[in-house]
């Protein structure tokens, strides 16, 4: 008996695939269950670059001091107004998924906000396409979706030596071993 259940239905994030259709911003309250804290010098800037670039709401705000930014739910981001920021990203990120269709979308809008904040898209070894990018506050934020998998791929001889077998090779019921 294992202590781990199918969970998807709570998830916001859809199969993966061409036609997978993002869902609506998250506008409800709930008790978030992680978030990120970005300091910022500029909360108008970063709100900016984080709604036009990344396609964050304004869930709400202390004026001066604090802006709690969503997209979809559990994708929570409390901008705070900090005396500094770092120089450098730091070689940590927060990685926040989307569909296929928004990495090309997010990439172009960050970069009409910022032309140097980008890096990609790219692909993936483990099936995904991902975009990073590098925010106002030097926050390194990457967008990533998942790709259909193809059972004979390169990506899926990748996840099967890790133990993650396709539907179509042999291992069953998708990712059986770890459900």
């Amino acid at each position: 008996m294992s202590d781990q259940y199918n969970a998807f239905e709570m998830s916001p994030v859809p199969v993966p695939g061409p036609d997978a259709v993002a869902p609506e911003p998250f506008r409800g309250i709930y008790g978030m269950p992680m978030f990120v804290t970005i300091p910022t010098r500029d909360l108008a800037e970063s709100v900016d670059f984080w709604t036009r670039g990344l396609g964050f709401f304004e869930l709400f705000g202390i004026p001066g001091r604090l802006v709690h930014l969503r997209r979809w739910a559990f994708q929570d981001v409390l901008l705070v107004s900090a005396a500094s920021v770092p120089e450098q990203a730091p070689a940590a990120s927060v990685s926040f998924a989307c569909v296929l269709n928004q990495v090309d979308a997010v990439a172009e809008a960050c970069r009409a906000v910022d032309p140097d904040s980008v890096d990609g898209p790219r692909d993936t070894p483990w099936n995904t396409r991902d975009v990073e990018v590098i925010t106002p506050e030097k926050a390194r934020v990457v967008f990533t979706a998942g790709k259909p998998l193809d059972p004979d791929s390169a990506e899926a001889r990748y996840l099967a030596a890790g133990g993650i077998t396709a539907p179509a090779s042999g291992g069953g019921r998708f990712n059986e071993r770890h459900a």
